[in-house]
């Protein structure tokens, strides 16, 4: 296979988006191991009185993330992921105002191999959410499994990153008040072993438990559709029923996380590697759909709001893929 070589000449401000991608892949694919193990190689040095103390900060801290967590504004203002969102660009754009009085329930589709999107628009502050939509705060589920990582927690919380659970989201929709945006990528780890570069496929068919969140706690629901988000990877061809997606679904079904396989360019060539491409991820949030609360919804009540709701997320997107490159022949593919 012939390499592709990037140019010497690369201005240094790309030289410092590719950088900040890597950080940001590194950390996604490999920093909770590496807390893991450094957590663990520690208690065997004479630095492990750090793990002992963590350990007990750990017990002590062990409900923050599911109360809320720990957001750091400025870890979330720093120039880092400017570079980031400049590398691909990434945009948030938004279609109807939002109301800071009120707790909503951010539907993020599709997922994609590293919820790219979602990630950038509303753990990080440089795509203008707080210009957006003033007053309110977002925090995106993430996977419980990575709040158990020691340190890796800590450094997640600070982004406004929460365990992806039931008792995460209730804390902070019953808040009083209002303001709280939760954003869910619905279609989970599993939506991302459907994110091939064309398609656009929502796992949401038979997915309600966000609906039924809304419900009880009478929080808005606003569908979002990130353009672009299945365009940053290539992924190996794993349609159902091959014996790849067999592999991969059960996998899933054991650890709770996916494992696409997925590739791209690297870091000094174009050809192979674990870099996303440099493609525009264009994320757009939709109206809010206004919902009753009911502690008890019935089971007609919440088909009836799912219905909604993807009638709502399927005109959000024919709406505007024309003007981020979907052909006008493409539709929402709902399983």
């Amino acid at each position: 296979m012939k390499v592709n070589f990037a140019p010497v000449n690369v201005p240094m401000r790309r030289r410092l988006e590719t950088a900040a991608v890597l950080q940001w892949v590194f950390s996604f694919l490999a920093l909770a191991p590496c807390c893991i193990l450094l957590f663990c190689y520690l208690l065997f040095t004479r630095f492990w009185l750090v793990s002992v103390l963590y350990a007990i900060w750990w017990f002590v801290d062990w409900d923050t993330p599911s109360q809320g967590g720990r957001r750091v504004p400025f870890m979330c203002r720093l120039s880092v992921w400017s570079y980031l969102r400049d590398y691909f660009p990434i945009q948030l754009v938004k279609t109807a105002d939002l109301d800071p009085r009120q707790n909503y329930v951010l539907g993020f589709h599709p997922h994609g191999v590293l919820v790219t999107g979602a990630f950038t628009n509303f753990c990080t502050q440089v795509t203008g959410f707080e210009q957006l939509f003033p007053g309110l705060r977002s925090y995106l589920l993430m996977l419980p499994l990575w709040f158990r990582a020691p340190f890796f927690r800590d450094y997640i919380m600070f982004a406004g990153l929460v365990p992806s659970d039931k008792e995460s989201a209730s804390y902070l929709l019953r808040k009083k008040g209002g303001g709280n945006a939760v954003v869910i990528a619905v279609g989970g780890a599993l939506e991302a072993l459907d994110a091939h570069p064309g398609t656009h496929i929502v796992l949401l068919a038979n997915k309600k438990g966000f609906i039924k969140l809304a419900m009880e706690h009478g929080a808005s629901l606003v569908p979002v559709y990130s353009f672009g988000e299945n365009e940053v990877f290539d992924q190996v061809a794993n349609p159902p029923g091959t014996w790849l997606r067999w592999i991969q679904d059960h996998l899933q079904s054991i650890m709770g996380v996916s494992l696409p396989l997925f590739h791209a360019r690297g870091i000094f060539q174009y050809s192979f590697g674990l870099m996303p491409y440099r493609k525009p991820i264009t994320t757009v949030v939709g109206k809010p759909i206004k919902v009753q609360k009911k502690e008890k919804p019935s089971v007609e009540d919440l088909d009836a709001l799912h219905e909604l709701y993807m009638e709502e997320l399927t005109q959000l997107f024919e709406e505007h893929k024309g003007k981020y490159g979907v052909p006008e022949d493409t539709h929402l593919v709902f399983v």
